[in-house]
């Protein structure tokens, strides 16, 4: 089990990133170790224990940036936030703009896959320097989480090498998405990730970091292909660390809902029969910061 520091809480910043290329911003929250007291903050529709705006305790801390899935939303990654920023690290809860809860508008378009990875390298850029936290965040050794869609962006941002689908385009074609690899990123952590994107021959070659990926063995949005595309994709297999997590579905990786948001109208809300979500995203979380740690 992963060992959290006595007397470390949660600072939350909220920053707005400007993306001139799409003309919007991109809201992100900043979490991050802090010795100031915690208290239950709303945090989107949930409550959690965060100190806002707190002083940040520690220097050269690991920065992990979170993208969440299609339409999704960032504060589905609240715990998994709480734990890294508890455990040392600086957590950016990142929210794409036109592929959001709040506005998904861009999904399953060309522009989208662009949007997304150049989302990530100006919020690692405001990241390293913001004027609070950022003199405590490591310059290098940044490690990206993705769930979904994020795992497409985390690739993306690591050297992969996207084509569109199809269906994508106005004209039914598929085209080579133009993205650039941030050199600043050095591990990634997969969850249920999307990447029928990747297909194409030497598409992920360059990807050249440590992946740890979790898959859900009654997944049935990102089957068991997605993975495989991974795995055969890396030019080095001995980069990627797999398992699947037995009886989990999809939405296994997002923190539990409150029990009155507990409906099979929202679906990330929703586990395969017998699947504890509360018991397993703890091992999860060990996990992600053991891996953290190891790819420095």
């Amino acid at each position: 089990m992963t060992t959290l520091s006595a007397g470390i809480n949660a600072g939350c910043r909220a920053i707005d990133v400007a993306d001139a290329v799409q003309g919007t911003s991109i809201p992100v929250r900043l979490l991050y170790p802090t010795r100031a007291q915690a208290r239950p903050t709303p945090f989107g529709p949930f409550r959690v224990d965060i100190a806002l705006d707190a002083p940040v305790d520690g220097h050269a801390l690991p920065l992990v940036v979170i993208s969440h899935g299609s339409g999704g939303t960032p504060f589905t990654h609240r715990d998994l936030a709480l734990h890294l920023a508890r455990a040392g690290c600086v957590a950016a809860l990142v929210q794409h703009p036109g592929n959001c809860r709040a506005d998904d508008s861009l999904s399953g378009t060309v522009a989208n896959l662009e949007n997304r990875p150049r989302h990530l390298h100006l919020v690692i850029d405001a990241a390293l320097t913001d004027p609070i936290v950022g003199a405590h965040v490591a310059p290098r050794g940044v490690t990206i989480i993705g769930h979904s869609m994020g795992g497409y962006t985390a690739l993306a941002v690591a050297g992969g090498k996207p084509t569109s689908l199809a269906q994508e385009s106005p004209n039914g074609a598929a085209v080579t998405v133009p993205v650039m690899r941030d050199a600043r990123v050095s591990a990634l952590v997969l969850l249920a990730p999307a990447t029928p994107w990747f297909m194409a021959n030497g598409a992920l070659a360059d990807v050249d970091v440590p992946i740890l990926m979790r898959t859900g063995e009654r997944d049935m949005l990102t089957t068991a292909f997605h993975a495989q595309v991974v795995a055969s994709g890396l030019r080095d297999p001995a980069r990627l660390d797999h398992a699947v997590v037995a009886n989990a579905g999809h939405f296994a990786f997002l923190s539990p809902y409150p029990p009155e948001m507990v409906s099979p109208a929202i679906p990330p809300s929703q586990d395969p029969p017998g699947f504890d979500r509360a018991a397993y995203l703890p091992v999860l979380f060990d996990e992600i910061v053991r891996f953290i740690r190891r790819a420095r």
